[in-house]
């Protein structure tokens, strides 16, 4: 059976004027914090065929014995909002929490612009002004602009000019994927979109979807930053997948969370 987690509310918190998405991270993480506080703890057995079986009661009992404090919590969403360059976000947080972001958040205003560049599809413009600011990251980092390259060669796929995406592929991206067979792999997905009437239902459709351009976004901003450059969200969302890998690996029965963005669990038995 499945158990749809109902976020919680905002009011009364100081999360109440920031973006709604910043509810859903504030309890995955907090039920990330005990998920994997709580690991260490369960009695697997000396045997890996014994199976343990752990109800959505005792699942939820265990979760209220830890009690990771409001303020770590405004830190972890301070740290999110910082390194993703969600400059407002940040502001209005800052004030409400009390929370002290870890650089002054005026420093954000050149990654922002980045970032929408990104997300409007104006590649180019994104690699201009990442080369004023950082002007040796692109030399020193040849697959981060293979990805801002990359999806220059979907912007051109999206607006349907073969011609031009056939020549930038031919031109800029050819040789370096003959000398990088994960380049070359990459390569050959984007221009299999182009063998496609509708390439957005495609099996290759998802690189035309705005998430793609968002993780590019992403990998880029944290390639701009000197420090802290992996939001410590996504640190704890991958220790939740490691724990819930190994609680599958010793075939222990537990509330699995399956969909990260709804918080649903799966119950079934």
């Amino acid at each position: 059976m499945k158990n749809q987690s109902h976020w919680p509310e905002t009011e009364g918190t100081p999360m109440k004027s920031a973006l709604f998405a910043l509810n859903q991270t504030l309890f995955l993480s907090q039920w990330t914090i005990n998920f994997v506080s709580m690991f260490p703890k369960m009695n697997f057995g000396s045997s890996m065929e014994r199976q343990e079986e752990v109800s959505m009661e005792e699942w939820n009992d265990r979760l209220q014995q830890v009690h990771p404090t409001r303020a770590d919590m405004n830190k972890l969403v301070m740290n999110y909002l910082v390194t993703e360059g969600f400059k407002e976000a940040a502001d209005k947080f800052q004030k409400e929490s009390g929370v002290q972001p870890m650089v002054d958040l005026e420093q954000l205003d050149e990654r922002i612009k980045i970032r929408e560049a990104i997300q409007e599809g104006r590649i180019q413009d994104a690699i201009s002004l990442v080369n004023s600011i950082q002007p040796e990251l692109l030399d020193n980092d040849r697959y981060l602009y293979f990805r801002l390259q990359q999806q220059q060669l979907i912007e051109l796929i999206r607006e349907k000019n073969v011609e031009a995406a056939l020549e930038f592929a031919q031109t800029q991206l050819a040789e370096r994927g003959e000398e990088n067979p994960e380049i070359l792999s990459e390569l050959e997905r984007t221009l299999a979109l182009l063998a496609f009437e509708s390439p957005e239902l495609s099996p290759f459709g998802e690189l035309l979807h705005p998430s793609q351009r968002q993780k590019v976004a992403s990998e880029l901003n944290a390639a701009i930053q000197e420090n802290d450059s992996t939001p410590k969200l996504a640190n704890l969302l991958k220790l939740l997948l490691w724990s819930q890998e190994e609680l599958d690996k010793k075939k222990v029965k537990y509330p699995r969370m399956t969909d990260l963005a709804t918080g649903s669990l799966d119950d079934s038995k």
